[in-house]
């Protein structure tokens, strides 16, 4: 065969050509005008044999610092959280990781039970009745959110919490400009929404209101006045991007009055891995599943009266509808949603609890700790697991030297917030140890300018 990992023989080949009526590949390409074709090779470095290839690309790889070998307390959406090592066997099942779209029940029954456990346990943890089968990530799940609420509304202005993720953030405008929204934004005060200038912004011309919950200070919206008062104008809708392993100990933002509740369950058995993949979730109510984005999974019997599941309430606006689609989204995230699923069904209920107290736990311990090395927490509210510090040095400063003792620092808030130059935002989760947090605060309260 010409090619290792392509089952095409040169019989092949030749018998495919023929039937085309051509003599050469290159005649595909005659319709292409000659002046537009590239005419040259590709600035390439010559082909490697195997294990030439992979000794380069492991001493590449080996620049990059991982979690193996420095201990991080950078969070701003991305943690370093327990992964049970069920995850990857289970993950690592052929029938699971070369699956395809189940649009087939006969043959994927696995796959869709799997997809339909995942729905459900968004469900309790959200507090709503509907949850979709998974989206790309948390900010992608948001401005469907957001597009959603204007559809159904048929309002074109959107209040956004400065408190959100700014990245989060930066995707609902993208989202915006390509529909026409008006985006703005409303003030925060002590690290969490100002709620008087939140009521100032407020009309009968707003389709959502759309917060974060744990903020992206850590801290804790009061999401119950905050729908009070979106709910005194009609239609408006209240939009919760929400961590849920927070939602293992915090009261579901379903139930303090959310319409549309979406995240990111990287948090559940999805390690850092620079970035992503992640695994968005969306859940909203039943007046609202119809205009779901996404794929759903339903629970069914078949002629024999055997449970089954099969891709349901599935309006393919993407393929019907063209161009009045009020979403594009027509794939998920299956194999990251199942790993989630495998991670909290690892944990139980009881462990998710228990997990979420636990960062709670380790970050007021770390608050206190650097209460008493003389780095005040800047916001005095309820928060989870992420504290905000300000440093006597440049944040960029500090965590070149804290790099540099073993340790990846919190994130810079300057690069998003220009009012908090020299704040930090640390994260703490339940697998960091007293004695890291003791080092780390040590390390950081010795750093001076």
């Amino acid at each position: 065969m010409e090619f290792r990992y392509l089952p095409m023989t040169k019989n092949d080949k030749a018998e495919m050509m023929e039937q085309v009526g051509i003599t050469s590949t290159d005649e595909l390409f005659d319709d292409i005008p000659a002046e537009v074709r590239f005419s040259r090779e590709l600035n390439l470095k010559a082909p490697a044999n195997e294990a030439s290839l992979k000794k380069e690309l492991a001493g590449l790889a080996a620049k990059n610092a991982n979690l193996k070998q420095y201990c991080s307390f950078l969070g701003a959406g991305v943690y370093d959280h327990h992964i049970p090592s069920v995850v990857d066997h289970i993950i690592s099942r052929s029938e699971f990781y070369t699956a395809y779209t189940p649009y087939q029940p006969e043959i994927s029954q696995g796959e869709l039970q799997a997809i339909f456990e995942f729905q459900t346990m968004i469900s309790e943890l959200t507090g709503l009745p509907v949850a979709n089968s998974s989206m790309y990530d948390g900010p992608t799940a948001l401005a469907e959110a957001v597009t959603l609420s204007a559809g159904q509304t048929k309002r074109n202005k959107i209040i956004v919490s400065k408190t959100v993720h700014p990245e989060a953030r930066a995707v609902i405008a993208t989202y915006a400009k390509g529909q026409h929204l008006e985006v703005v934004e409303a003030q925060y005060s002590n690290g969490v929404t100002d709620l008087d200038k939140l009521a100032d912004l407020l009309g009968d011309d707003v389709a959502s209101v759309v917060v974060q919950y744990p903020n992206f200070f850590g801290q804790i919206e009061p999401l119950k006045e905050i729908n009070a008062l979106v709910k005194q104008h009609k239609k408006t809708m209240l939009i919760s991007s929400s961590n849920p392993l927070a939602l293992g100990f915090l009261t579901p933002p379903g139930e303090l009055g959310a319409d549309i509740v979406v995240g990111d369950t990287q948090v559940f058995g999805i390690p850092s891995q620079y970035g992503g993949p992640h695994c968005g979730y969306f859940a909203t109510t039943e007046k609202l599943m119809r205009k779901v984005p996404g794929r759903l999974v339903g629970q069914t019997v078949d002629e024999d009266g055997k449970r089954g599941f099969v891709l349901t309430l599935q309006a393919r606006e993407q393929h019907i509808r063209r161009d009045k689609a009020t979403s594009n989204i027509c794939s998920n995230q299956a194999l990251n949603a199942l790993a989630s699923s495998v991670a909290m069904s690892s944990l139980g209920k009881g462990g998710i609890v228990q997990m979420a107290k636990m960062n709670m736990m380790k970050a007021r311990y770390m608050r206190n700790q650097l209460q008493k090395a003389g780095l005040k927490a800047v916001f005095s509210d309820a928060f989870f697991n992420e504290v905000v510090v300000k440093l006597p040095v440049d944040v960029t400063v500090a965590n070149k030297q804290l790099f540099e003792k073993g340790f990846i620092g919190g994130y810079d808030l300057v690069a998003a917030y220009p009012e908090l130059k020299n704040h930090m935002l640390i994260a703490v989760t339940e697998i960091r140890t007293k004695n890291e947090i003791d080092t780390f605060v040590q390390e950081l309260g010795d750093i001076h300018g």
